[in-house]
């Protein structure tokens, strides 16, 4: 799991926003994903990228749903992922997408 978070980076993305119910038992890899992605050396790749947590108790599917600059849109159900298997989706389309963005540019792949 460390290999993915040291991967972890907010480039090309311009909102993330974590829903769960702390009182689920289901939202410990929501919650791990929420912990990595707030923390500064993560927030550091793109200090304009929006980060909000919305904690409900309702009894609500965890979920992570992230908007990147070119208006992709990844949505992660946590409930039905490991930790591990959000990062990893997380960072394969971050890549994608700085990939995309470098090809776009003049001067690029």
């Amino acid at each position: 799991m460390a290999a993915a978070m040291a991967r972890l980076g907010l480039r090309c993305v311009k909102q993330v926003r974590v829903q769960f119910c702390p009182f689920e038992k289901n939202v410990e890899s929501t919650r791990a994903f929420l912990q990595a992605v707030s923390s500064e050396r993560v927030r550091a790749t793109n200090l304009n990228c929006q980060v909000s947590a919305d904690v409900r108790h309702d009894g609500s599917e965890p979920c992570v749903d992230v908007l990147f600059g070119d208006g992709h849109r990844l949505v992660l159900r946590g409930a039905h992922l490991t930790a591990q298997e959000m990062f990893t989706a997380f960072a394969s389309h971050v890549q994608a997408r700085s990939a995309e963005d470098g090809a776009d540019k003049p001067g690029g792949r």
